[in-house]
């Protein structure tokens, strides 16, 4: 009789022991995912910092430009770079949100404008390089002696493609982000800005073609603007005067611009739809963050359009 009852207490022993153990298992597992899935504290302080220096910066960039075009005259680069304007306006509208969340570490205003919160800085993004990759083939047109192909190309024309490319912009970027951005989001409703595992695999070929384009197109244009520039410099030996210098100089600051805020995350990006994982969620997360500083950009129209070498050049030679 005892033999009989020391087997069943031992097989109940051992029955209980391993339910224990497998719900002490399943309760570390889902620790650990929950802990994965948050933004650890020092990414939401460089994150804030970021969008802090964005947001003032930019701001102030934005305000300084507008002044300064109410005198300049209206052409089709005008037009783009009032396009560029104001996609820096949208997108410093919801940063307060973003400065908001990484104050709180704590996302209270639901999924729905997460969601268009999130989308903004991409659109932004691609926004900006449209109206960059036009202002430098304008600027690369007009200094090859093809000014005569841009004659056709009016202000109003101009217009008409500004309002067809925003036309699309607000008919397709709400569809796509109400039906397939951020499907597969964290289940925490406190957190915001994780879409990783919304990434598929037919989204991780739409992010590898856009994401290799941006990279070759701003660097060959990097390269012609560059080239553009040299030559002018060398045949006016160093001499350069207001109008030509003055624009292909501000030309070659835009493609400088989308190689230092672009390019690193696009490389970036492409480990990491490749690699999706939290940490690598978070370094992309920062990556992004540093392509706002394109909103500095108005402040290449504030520097001097003489160039003082060539002033005092001309003084000793008189």
């Amino acid at each position: 009789m005892f033999p009989v009852s020391l087997a069943s207490f031992l097989s109940l022993f051992r029955m209980n022991t391993t339910v224990a153990q497998n719900t002490l298992s399943t309760a570390i597992n889902s620790s650990t995912q929950s802990s994965n899935t948050k933004l650890p504290p020092e990414y939401h302080m460089i994150l804030l910092g970021i969008y802090s220096v964005v947001l003032v910066s930019g701001t102030i960039s934005l305000s300084l430009m507008m002044h300064i075009l109410k005198s300049s005259s209206t052409s089709s680069t005008s037009i783009a770079v009032l396009n560029l304007i104001f996609a820096h306006f949208i997108f410093l509208i919801t940063v307060p949100f973003r400065i908001y969340y990484h104050v709180a570490q704590k996302w209270y205003l639901g999924k729905g404008l997460c969601k268009v919160i999130s989308g903004m800085i991409h659109i932004h993004m691609y926004m900006s390089f449209i109206f960059y990759v036009i202002i430098l083939i304008t600027r690369l047109m007009t200094f090859y002696h093809k000014a005569g192909q841009l004659a056709s190309f009016q202000r109003i024309h101009a217009l008409l493609v500004s309002a067809l490319v925003w036309l699309v912009v607000l008919i397709m970027v709400p569809c796509i982000i109400h039906f397939s951005y951020g499907q597969k989001s964290s289940a925490d409703d406190y957190e915001c800005f994780h879409f990783g595992p919304s990434i598929h695999s037919s989204a991780k070929v739409f992010n590898y073609i856009i994401s290799t384009l941006i990279i070759v197109v701003a660097t060959v244009l990097t390269a012609l603007q560059a080239s553009a520039l040299r030559v002018l410099y060398r045949k006016h030996q160093g001499c350069t005067s207001q109008q030509d210098f003055g624009a292909q100089q501000k030309s070659l600051c835009f493609a400088l611009i989308m190689v230092v805020c672009f390019i690193p995350y696009h490389v970036f990006r492409l480990y990491y739809v490749a690699n999706i994982n939290n940490t690598n969620e978070n370094i992309n997360e920062v990556f992004l963050s540093l392509t706002t500083f394109n909103c500095l950009d108005m402040l290449t129209f504030l520097g001097r359009r003489t160039c003082y070498a060539c002033f005092l050049r001309k003084i000793v030679c008189e």
